[in-house]
């Protein structure tokens, strides 16, 4: 009954485990660090916390408690340890290592070959850099790291034990080196194309504020010359000048945005009522506008004119030698947007057919319903009438809530 007691024992007692076998676990425990490498600048991982990262799974692939990222800088012709592991706070980012053909990782640059120093108190071929002396370290390995067609430096692995870097380690090394150097590559180029973006989104913002600057100009030259004509043709510059006003509105509106790709259609018809209301004395504007609708320039300009012309139109025909009162609204959905121009004037007249109108006013909206691949519906109030836009929405979904004004 003791024997027996006796073998159990001993076969729960762990198996030891060979060099051999410990060989083998790292190397397969090399391989998962790299794909964990992978991953991580695949994800877009910050920089800095990225290079870090690199030389803590660096170190623990090679067993070792020290590795470090050392980024050339070419004026002081230096190395600067930008990151790493094992080292001191007062190392990073501020200790540096020659960067000269003399020294392990100067070598390792200007060659691009991997460098093995298993033996740095008997090293022949290189000089010991002070900062590995200073903390002990008996052996180290550098391989190059590139990045965007150009080197940005080393991946230095080092260890104060004894023992000897192999030829599988340097490949591990240079292994976890590639993938920093494709993040670093990646990086610079993603930094390259937001300096571009930033410049373009400067150069629209300009071309918006000079089209804005220009069309208003033109507006205002156009106020002045009513002036000092008779009133049939002030009447027409007048109008003339309230379409260019629109226009301007929305590059201006273009300009004092970061969103260049769409305009929210509610502020827009605010501003161009306002500035019809300095025009339009005797008429009030009511603008009530489902907040959140956002079109492209390209829809909102020709929605803006539409507007115009109809306001234009109901302030002249509508309710001729009184006071006026127009209401604009703007529903819309995922699918279509409907804006409504509604008048308590005098309506229109019983054979009024909107495509046989040879007014221009008329032939104005028609050209904008198509432009916007709409349909046109007329209503009949008593008193007044109500035009009703329903066209296509392009992109963007409506936010709740509503707009009054």
């Amino acid at each position: 009954m003791a024997e027996a007691r006796k073998d159990a024992v001993v076969e729960e007692l762990p198996r030891e485990t060979s060099p051999e076998e410990s060989n083998s676990a790292l190397r397969i425990r090399q391989q998962e660090i790299l794909a964990e490498l992978g991953v991580l600048a695949l994800q877009g991982t910050p920089f800095i916390e990225l290079l870090n990262e690199t030389a803590r799974l660096t170190a623990e692939g090679l067993d070792t408690k020290f590795c470090k990222v050392l980024e050339y800088q070419p004026v002081e012709a230096r190395f600067l340890v930008t990151a790493g592991v094992g080292w001191e706070l007062e190392v990073i980012g501020k200790a540096t290592v020659g960067a000269d053909i003399e020294s392990p990782a100067g070598y390792a640059l200007k060659t691009g070959k991997p460098v093995i120093s298993n033996h740095l108190e008997n090293e022949q071929r290189f000089r010991t850099p002070e900062l590995l002396a200073r903390h002990g370290i008996k052996r180290a390995m550098n391989v190059i790291l590139q990045g965007d067609g150009k080197p940005y430096g080393v991946l230095e692995a080092d260890s104060r034990l004894e023992g000897e870097f192999s030829v599988k380690d340097i490949s591990f090394l240079q292994g976890a080196a590639n993938i920093l150097g494709m993040a670093i590559e990646r990086q610079r180029i993603e930094a390259r194309l937001r300096a571009a973006l930033d410049r373009n989104h400067l150069l629209l913002q300009e071309v918006n504020h000079r089209v804005n600057n220009s069309l208003a100009l033109v507006a205002s030259m156009l106020h002045l010359k009513a002036a000092s004509v008779d009133e049939t043709v002030r009447i027409h510059l007048d109008e003339a000048s309230n379409r260019i006003t629109a226009i301007a509105r929305a590059h201006q509106r273009l300009y004092q945005t970061e969103q260049f790709e769409k305009i929210e259609i509610g502020p827009y018809l605010e501003d161009i009522c306002q500035s019809l209301a300095g025009s339009l004395p005797d008429c009030v504007l009511h603008v009530d506008v489902k907040a959140g609708i956002a079109i492209p320039p390209d829809q909102a300009i020709p929605v803006a004119l539409f507007v115009n012309e109809l306001i234009a139109n109901a302030a002249k025909y509508g309710s001729p030698d009184q006071r006026s009162e127009i209401w604009i609204g703007v529903v819309g959905d995922d699918r279509e947007i409907s804006v409504s121009v509604r008048d308590q004037g005098v309506g229109l007249p019983p054979d009024f057919e909107p495509g046989a109108s040879r007014g221009l006013g008329m032939r104005l909206v028609n050209a904008f319903t198509s432009q916007l691949g709409g349909r046109l519906e007329i209503r009949r109030h008593d008193p007044g009438a109500e035009f009703i836009l329903t066209f296509p929405r392009l992109d963007g979904r409506d936010a709740p809530g509503s707009r009054a004004v």
